[in-house]
């Protein structure tokens, strides 16, 4: 029987209620509850509001304003621009499975020692430990550029079915798609084929 989501309220002072271990907490203490897998939620003590998303962004915030952040600013950027467009609900769920897929393979590394070194060794913790702590800059790096190069492939996809659309209603004027002067030539060259039909009847 799994356990019930743990609950923290946030009152008006901006301090967190722990109502598990009946204690104020930090955002340092929620941010380890996030690592150790911990489900939880956070509460409006007021309103009752569900705020869970909210405390999560600014534990984000935290990180990326300490030494070593991961998303740049190019891409802050474009992530700010897709809010409001049409293709900013793909967008959510194209972030959040690329970060999954990237999930599963550092947790199939972590399986990976924890079979050759076995699951109590001491030296297998260690291990581990030192990897983490001379890699977690590296993979900290390699998720930057992983999400960069998403959000890249994201973006020739948007375009390339911008130009599909452009290319379907080609005699169109919709705003915001130009009609080039190729597609002029051919609506030019299809009105007068029309007329001069009209004419001969």
């Amino acid at each position: 029987m799994s356990e019930p989501t743990r609950l923290i309220k946030k009152y008006p002072n901006r301090r967190l209620y722990d109502t598990k271990t009946s204690a104020y907490i930090t955002l340092a203490d929620v941010k380890e509850l996030v690592l150790g897998q911990e489900s939880f939620q956070v509460v409006d003590a007021k309103s009752n509001e569900e705020i869970t998303r909210s405390i999560l962004l600014q534990i984000i915030l935290e990180e990326e304003s300490a030494g070593m952040p991961m998303f740049s600013s190019q891409l802050l950027a474009q992530m700010i621009r897709f809010y409001g467009n049409a293709m900013q609900g793909m967008m959510g769920k194209y972030l959040e499975s690329n970060i999954k897929a990237f999930s599963d393979v550092q947790a199939k590394l972590h399986e990976q020692a924890r079979t050759i070194y076995g699951e109590n060794n001491p030296m297998n913790k260690d291990l581990w430990t030192q990897f983490l702590n001379f890699q977690g800059p590296a993979m900290q790096s390699m998720m930057g550029a992983y999400m960069e190069q998403s959000k890249k492939m994201f973006m020739q996809m948007q375009e390339q079915i911008q130009n599909q659309t452009r290319n379907l209603f080609s005699g169109f004027p919709f705003p915001g798609f130009p009609v080039t002067e190729a597609q002029a030539r051919e609506n030019e060259a299809a009105a007068d084929k029309a007329a001069e039909k009209a004419s001969k009847k």
